[in-house]
């Protein structure tokens, strides 16, 4: 593209934002956040943004291969980079979700190494909770993470993980809409508990349901909605047979837009995650006025501050779990306290409270000294070498 055609493009005096994230859907803490930013950017006056989801789409009639695995991650992959190449050159700043793993290697890393060769400004938001072991195992983290001019965090406890690393992190804090999150008052709270993490052995919905089973023997009409999906769906529904369950629903995967409903049914919200960061669920659950008994894995502690906005246990502890819910079903003004204070912490992660800091990194990373395409290159074999260790972890992760 000539040059003047490219002058055209730009908007005097606008920042050109590309968000590289998941789209809906994938049904995730990482899908809504993106979503829920590139909505409240696109309102911001001098920011044009616009989105390129890691899991695009295929034709109608290609849509079949999909299905299809193994040829799902190749025809995918071609076409998120193909997409890639095409639209990375119209942004100043790509701003780039990530997780962790094989999840990396196949989206940020490339997205991160395109935006670099053609000179753009990147700025990784990396969200996994399984970071530390990420970043200690895998041979072309760091490497891939120190091309991104910067790197944002959703929690303290991230900043802290890529400190020990060498790596600056800044912590932006994950954006909850009260305006979707009503607020209802429960008092006294009724034993209707929550569940919504994924069905995924890091997040031990088992224990959920281990933790349920000793409820009901003291509280025999309780009842327990497990909303979300994954590998553990069938071993889950097992379980809960054989631990001979009564009153538990599992509704099936929720979409974001439905959340809310499920919130105003119950007035307990439940987690055992053993690998976290800072859940957005947790937060939907304060802003909706549940009372949140959770582990304390991960970043959690960074939100959930034991006996003042929640109540914490040590991780796959169901039997204590347990009895924290009982003692918030007996305890009506430990209960009420709790959600109060949680309610107010839910402010924080307002759109208006964290705005401020999203505009401002990107105008400083504007004003930074424009670096040449190929400057961060020590030399083609580096690049060289980095693409084709990512290769090889690619290929021993889907062994």
């Amino acid at each position: 593209m000539s040059g003047n055609s490219k002058q055209a493009y730009r908007n005097e005096g606008t920042i050109r934002i590309l968000v590289v994230a998941p789209s809906l859907d994938i049904l995730g803490g990482q899908a809504v956040q993106a979503a829920r930013l590139t909505e409240n950017l696109r309102r911001e006056p001098g920011l044009r943004v616009g989105f390129l989801p890691v899991n695009p789409r295929l034709p109608s009639i290609l849509r079949k291969i999909q299905r299809i695995r193994y040829v799902r991650t190749v025809v995918t992959s071609a076409l998120y980079l193909t997409t890639l190449l095409a639209r990375v050159w119209k942004y100043d700043v790509v701003h780039v979700f990530s997780a962790s793993y094989l999840s990396f290697v196949l989206a940020p890393a490339p997205a991160i190494v395109i935006a670099r060769l053609l000179g753009k400004k990147v700025l990784l938001n990396y969200r996994s909770g399984e970071c530390e072991d990420h970043l200690r195992r895998w041979r072309t983290a760091l490497p891939v993470i120190r091309l991104a001019h910067r790197v944002i965090v959703p929690s303290g406890y991230l900043v802290d993980v890529f400190s020990r690393f060498g790596i600056q992190a800044q912590a932006i804090a994950n954006i909850v809409d009260l305006s979707r999150f009503a607020f209802r008052e429960r008092h006294p709270l009724r034993p209707i508990l929550l569940s919504n993490r994924n069905f995924e052995s890091l997040y031990d919905v088992e224990a959920i349901l281990r933790a349920f089973a000793l409820i009901q023997v003291r509280v025999p009409h309780a009842r327990l909605i497990v909303a979300g999906d994954g590998s553990r769906r069938d071993s889950l529904h097992r379980l809960a047979a054989d631990l001979d369950l009564k009153n538990v629903e599992f509704t099936g995967p929720v979409a974001p837009e439905q959340m809310p409903e499920l919130h105003q049914q119950a007035d307990i919200f439940v987690n055992a995650s053993n690998v976290d960061n800072m859940p957005v669920s947790i937060l939907e659950a304060f802003a909706s006025g549940l009372a949140v008994v959770t582990t304390d894995a991960g970043g959690i502690p960074y939100i959930v501050t034991n006996e003042r906005n929640g109540l914490t246990v040590s991780l796959g502890d169901w039997v204590r779990l347990a009895r924290k819910v009982l003692a918030l079903l007996e305890n009506h003004e430990l209960a009420r306290r709790l959600i109060s204070a949680a309610r107010e912490d839910s402010e924080k992660y307002q759109w208006p409270a964290v705005r401020s800091e999203w505009l401002l990194a990107y105008r400083e990373m504007m004003k930074a000294e424009v670096v040449s395409r190929f400057s961060f290159l020590v030399s083609r074999s580096s690049l060289r070498k980095t693409i084709e260790e990512a290769a090889a972890e690619t290929q021993n992760a889907e062994r």
